[in-house]
């Protein structure tokens, strides 16, 4: 197993974002990764706040794994002096790298003239609130946020709220469709069928961990769970920009 886990350690290392040393990631380390997940590289592998852990980012989830491969540990590392919790910052970075690893050619986006701030959201188009949003688009352009849909059929796959969205999706103009799909509360959408992206933003969505929609994530990676007013989510934006800013 370790001299597997190596050689996938040696044949993927380039791709991985390592920031460590190669000498610093022991047999060990190589193996315990390997058996948590097979054939699967890490985002990441970097130092973590406590000696002797090392933080590994995998899609939009953190874990730690000690240095000598045994222990596996995952929840959140909270400094007690600053009461900063370490872990969900690491962790908002995560989720927003893997969302835009989706691709925005793959998602439904309103944008203004000149966008200031930029909001990603998991919509379903039967969802009240979710359609009460969609209604707020002119006035999220006037204060410059550009909305990128990814699809979340609350009922799942396969469903027909799934085969709605997909049809959605695959429409000549998918924000005519969109619109007018919410505007109708979901019904009466026309059959079409192509190759999408709605399973595969329903996988992220319940990767990331989301519950209900709308589900939204502003730029720094901070989840807005539910409906929440433009002026509110400009307020929002502007303290997610400071903390980028800080970092």
């Amino acid at each position: 197993m370790v001299k597997k886990s190596l050689l996938l350690l040696v044949a993927g290392i380039l791709g991985w974002q390592v920031a460590l040393a190669n000498e610093e990631i022991t047999p060990a380390l190589v193996s315990s990764m390997d058996q948590v997940i097979p054939g699967v590289k890490p985002d990441s592998v970097s130092h973590s706040p406590i000696n002797g852990l090392y933080e590994l980012a995998i899609g939009p989830s953190i874990v730690y794994v000690s240095r000598d491969g045994r222990y596996l540990f995952r929840g959140d590392v909270v400094d007690l002096r600053t009461q900063a919790n370490l872990t969900e910052v690491k962790r908002k970075q995560a989720r927003i790298n893997a969302i835009n690893g989706l691709g925005e050619n793959g998602m439904i986006v309103f944008a203004p003239e000149k966008p200031k701030y930029t909001i990603t959201v998991f919509t379903d188009i039967t969802c009240p609130y979710c359609q009460k949003l969609h209604r707020d688009m002119n006035k999220l352009h006037s204060l410059g946020i550009k909305v990128r849909y990814l699809a979340f059929p609350r009922a799942g796959i396969p469903s027909r709220a799934y085969d709605d969205m997909v049809s959605v999706w695959c429409a000549d103009n998918p924000q005519k469709a969109l619109t007018d799909a919410k505007a109708n509360g979901g019904r009466q959408v026309v059959p079409k069928r192509c190759d999408n992206p709605v399973a595969a933003h329903y996988n992220m969505g319940q990767a990331v961990g989301i519950r209900g929609t709308p589900t939204i994530f502003l730029e720094n990676g901070d989840r807005v769970p539910g409906y929440s007013p433009p002026q509110r989510l400009v307020q929002l934006l502007e303290t997610g920009k400071a903390e980028l800013a800080r970092q």
